[in-house]
């Protein structure tokens, strides 16, 4: 139906009637939740018990999407240039990696520059000078280690835990186990700073055989990140009538439906889209910050200022209570270096040192960084060998990943990779450990947060995971 079109007299409308007449009128509930005048509230919209007292109440996750050279960045690996272009030695297992290849054309030189910084002397490459500064506020993970060869199956891991697709990832448990600190944001969201989707796509941020209510809600990248957020302009006493009346007809539906989960998780969605009308463009508008800020971040330099805003954002969403915030840097796998690391790494490193290192240091000066636990990883590293001459393979033997605040030791490294960063020997930390750790520091243990699907509690962690217990702070 039209809807500029009367419904007819004698019945009454249906829902994709009063959907097509109340247009913007999302806006009208909106204001009503504003003034205390309605009882939605999404079921995830309120925080729930920690299993413990948790040392975070937010994760900001800066996910390398494509795999970082660890070797490059953070493990200074000086027999990689002494045995320059020679085979791997006969002492190290040949992995099998990417391309199915267990020869290379000999080991690829690094031609960073590593230098030890703060006082804990943590080395980092010069690729990331801003990141440098803050090498006080990391606690460096360089014995990580993950199953999957490939990067769909890899980057599902780090997110659910599973090669495989179909299981919630950890955003999704975040929100399950600890609910939402806010009504009328997400408790999950997804930023991304390049239009393509990571291998996988949404199922990297889906609640698999969870109800949809906690999956992630993706942002889009640029200045409009929440499409249709502008009401039109109604009488709101006539959209107040048809969306009050549009409530009513859903849960008449819904009583006679209590089993289906995702009807009632639409339903709920629907509920958190009208108070978002009313928060999310204040949460998502950087115009207000300071110019300071805005400098500090680069969101007017060209090169950085994808990141940067996204990362801006990111800290503006956990002050409001978002409790869990994946930026993809380098979406598409951008970092996936096979040939020519140089220019590769080089590019993104200077998109997004500068915005990451900010992160840090905006929530320190506000306050922030105990209570939030920012992450830097991705779906696993890169080979010492070389790759088309100038590029590097896959490497999920052995490979870095950081966190900073939320409760972990300021300064440390744990862990560490064999004289030529091929295998994590020391310390060695898999994706459940990972997952496992940011859990606990969230207040839930691993192993009791479960959801009963398929006759068995499923868990983030699956039938494996230890917590990292030297990092805990």
């Amino acid at each position: 139906m039209d809807e500029n079109r009367m419904i007819p007299s004698g019945r009454q409308p249906n829902r994709r009637e009063i959907l097509s007449r109340a247009g913007g009128g999302l806006a009208a509930l909106a204001l009503a939740v504003m003034e205390g005048k309605t009882e939605a509230r999404a079921s995830y919209s309120s925080s729930r018990p920690t299993h413990f007292t948790a040392t975070a109440k937010n994760v900001i996750w800066v996910f390398i999407d494509g795999g970082p050279s660890h070797v490059d960045l953070f493990d200074p690996k000086p027999k990689i240039n002494t045995l320059a272009g020679q085979p791997l030695p006969p002492s190290f297992k040949r992995p099998v990696t990417a391309m199915g290849k267990t020869a290379y054309s000999g080991l690829l030189p690094s031609k960073r520059k590593f230098k030890q910084h703060g006082q804990s002397g943590m080395w980092i490459s010069d690729w990331l000078p801003s990141l440098a500064k803050c090498a006080d506020h990391l606690t460096m993970l360089k014995g990580c280690w993950a199953d999957g060869l490939n990067h769909v199956g890899s980057v599902c891991q780090m997110n659910t835990g599973s090669v495989l697709g179909g299981r919630p990832c950890l955003g999704s448990w975040a929100a399950y186990g600890l609910g939402s600190e806010c009504d009328n944001l997400p408790a999950f969201v997804v930023l991304q700073d390049y239009p393509e989707e990571p291998p996988g796509g949404g199922r990297n941020w889906s609640t698999g055989f969870m109800p949809s209510l906690y999956q992630g809600t993706r942002f889009r990248e640029g200045k409009s990140p929440v499409l249709h957020l502008a009401p039109g302009n109604p009488d709101p006493r006539i959209q107040k009538h048809l969306l009050d009346y549009l409530r009513q007809v859903n849960r008449q539906h819904l009583e006679k439906r209590q089993e289906d989960l995702d009807l009632q998780a639409r339903l709920e969605s629907y509920e958190l889209a009208y108070r978002m009308q009313a928060a999310a463009p204040e949460a998502v508008d950087l115009a207000g910050e300071t110019a300071a800020t805005h400098a500090l971040y680069g969101t007017a330099d060209a090169k950085t200022e994808r990141m940067g805003r996204n990362c801006l954002m990111a800290r503006r969403l956990v002050e409001r209570g978002v409790r869990f915030v994946q930026i993809y840097c380098g979406s598409g796998s951008k970092w996936d270096a096979h040939t020519d690391v140089e220019a590769n790494h080089g590019r993104y490193c200077a998109e997004s040192d500068r915005p990451v290192a900010a992160l840090i240091l905006d929530l320190k000066q506000r306050g922030l960084l105990d209570s939030t636990l920012v992450i830097w990883g991705g779906e696993f590293g890169r080979t010492p060998m070389s790759e088309s001459g100038n590029g590097r393979d896959h490497n999920p033997f052995g490979f870095s990943m950081w966190m900073a605040g939320g409760g972990v030791k300021p300064g440390m490294v744990h862990g560490a990779t064999d004289e030529l960063g091929l295998y994590a020997i020391e310390g060695k930390a898999h994706v459940h450990d990972v997952h496992a750790t940011i859990l606990h520091l969230l207040g839930m243990n691993h192993i009791k947060l479960t959801y009963h699907y398929g006759g068995r509690d499923e868990r983030l962690t699956i039938n494996d995971g230890h917590v990292i217990e030297p990092i805990l702070a």
